[in-house]
């Protein structure tokens, strides 16, 4: 998922720890899968990819909220 391979910078940290405990396991299943699939000479089979039309952007809420927040509170300190 698209979602997975995002650049770990603060603001995806923090999303990701916001994550209900469902989707945080999702997550690390997905990465645990692709790391271990990286370190055999080996491919995900065909019928247990994700189509791009199928992909589901489950931290984009999130990620949304925490980068608002962030914004928010340069502002104010701005002040």
């Amino acid at each position: 998922m698209r979602d997975d391979t995002l650049y770990e910078d603060e603001d995806v940290e923090e999303a990701t720890r916001r994550l209900p405990e469902n989707l945080y396991n999702d997550r690390m299943f997905h990465i645990k899968r692709a790391q271990d699939l990286n370190m055999r000479p080996q491919i995900l089979p065909k019928e247990q990819r994700t189509d791009y039309e199928e992909d589901k952007f489950y931290l984009e809420p999130y990620l949304k909220e925490v980068i608002r927040e962030r914004k928010e509170r340069e502002e104010w300190e701005k002040k």
